[in-house]
């Protein structure tokens, strides 16, 4: 055979295998589902974690003196570090009694309030970025649930020995966790983490990212640090509680990143003032 015709057969023969490395680059990345998921869906999972909340609630009984002593632990331990500063706000804001009656009243509605607003503004103005920021909320309340039932542990207002005030039996709050019959509907023992600061650091990192305006970013940002000062103010929570708080949403953005992907890449319109 000639040798040119060789040469030609050689060159235009098709390779039998594809180097890996080059047909991994032309793989698609995953992309995150995009679009409104089904309201009925939604409502599912809101159930679900409604139960979770029950189970560690019907724990709480068998955790109950675990959960004083852990307080007790706690706040000696952030004494001991020059840390502790839970009981000068706390008085500090009692002094003050229409300010410590509208901190119970946000403690006790605001938490839900934002949250489920958040939620819903979300689904129906940013179904894009929707199943990311839910999974995120979702896993780091899971994972709060999980430390409820694990580490079961009494907010300061129990330890009236250490001059904490129980601010909701002193100014009579209505509604509130503590008062009445609420209390027998609600986890007493479950301060670790705080879910104030996990679903407020939520809110602010989502309205933060998706608002358009300036001033609802600069609202988002400041919400964490009045929640801060809240929980701690009536006595609901230790600082410990809040940095838990904060590494608990953390992971929760963490887990959202891992089972739906990255959130859409659209980006809301330049802030206005």
């Amino acid at each position: 055979m000639p040798r040119s015709a060789t040469t030609h057969s050689a060159d235009t023969r098709r390779p039998t295998a594809t180097d890996p490395a080059d047909r991994h680059a032309t793989r698609p990345a995953r992309r995150p589902r995009t679009g409104r998921p089904a309201w009925w869906a939604e409502l599912l999972l809101a159930g679900i974690g409604y139960a979770l909340y029950t189970v560690s609630r019907n724990a709480v009984p068998d955790h109950r003196v675990a959960a004083l002593h852990r307080a007790q632990e706690i706040l000696d331990t952030e004494r001991s570090l020059h840390l502790s500063f839970e009981l000068a706000v706390n008085h500090a804001a009692d002094h003050v009694t229409w300010l410590i009656t509208g901190m119970d009243y946000y403690y006790a509605t605001l938490h839900f309030i934002v949250t489920i607003g958040v939620l819903l503004w979300l689904y129906a103005r940013r179904p894009d970025h929707f199943r990311h920021a839910r999974t995120a909320l979702y896993a780091a309340t899971a994972a709060a649930l999980a430390g409820f039932y694990l580490f079961a542990l009494a907010p300061p207002r129990f330890l009236a020995g250490d001059g904490f005030i129980d601010t909701v039996v002193v100014h009579h709050t209505w509604g509130s966790w503590a008062s009445g019959s609420v209390d027998q509907v609600s986890n007493q023992y479950a301060a670790m983490p705080s879910v104030h600061i996990v679903w407020a650091t939520w809110c602010a990192v989502v309205l933060y990212h998706h608002a358009r305006t300036r001033t609802v970013r600069i609202a988002a940002a400041c919400y964490p640090v009045a929640t801060l000062v809240v929980i701690l103010a009536t006595a609901n929570h230790f600082e410990a509680d809040a940095a838990a708080g904060l590494l608990t949403i953390g992971a929760g953005f963490a887990a959202a990143r891992l089972l739906v992907g990255r959130p859409g890449s659209a980006t809301p319109a330049p802030a206005a003032g």
